[in-house]
């Protein structure tokens, strides 16, 4: 099952970046919780359900930012859980200042499911995280 989840997981990072927000939906659970990044500005935010998500990824894109690239580096499979680490680019769309950093995802998964997900701009962090030695 935990390959299946890595192999979940791409297939949202890939959606993401066509910009498919509809194919990302089909991947999560409707009790789904985007958890605002640890260490960003984002930090204590919730969205929870399908609806709150989508209409957070999609703020992101219309308000705040031009361009957003998340390459994931590496998939690493904890069994119910998937940490991304990846590479980050972030244009501001009124400013046209750009971010780049080493940051992380944490994917809970069940049932084929993305069930939550917790953003982490320091790696080590997200491996804290998910009970993997750093």
């Amino acid at each position: 099952m935990s390959q299946e989840n890595v192999e979940i997981v791409g297939r949202i990072y890939e959606a993401f970046q066509s910009g498919d927000l509809d194919r990302v939906t089909q991947l999560v659970s409707p009790d789904i919780e985007l958890r605002g990044t640890s260490g960003g500005l984002s930090e204590g935010s919730v969205a929870r359900g399908v609806a709150a998500v989508r209409e957070m990824f999609e703020g992101w894109d219309e308000e705040v930012w031009e361009e957003i690239r998340l390459s994931p580096q590496e998939f690493i499979d904890t069994g119910d859980q998937v940490v991304v680490l990846q590479h980050e680019f972030r244009r501001g769309r009124s400013s046209g200042v750009e971010v780049e950093s080493e940051t992380a995802v944490l994917f809970e998964l069940r049932d084929g499911k993305v069930t939550g997900i917790q953003g982490f701009m320091d790696q080590e962090q997200a491996l804290e995280a998910a009970g993997l030695p750093n």
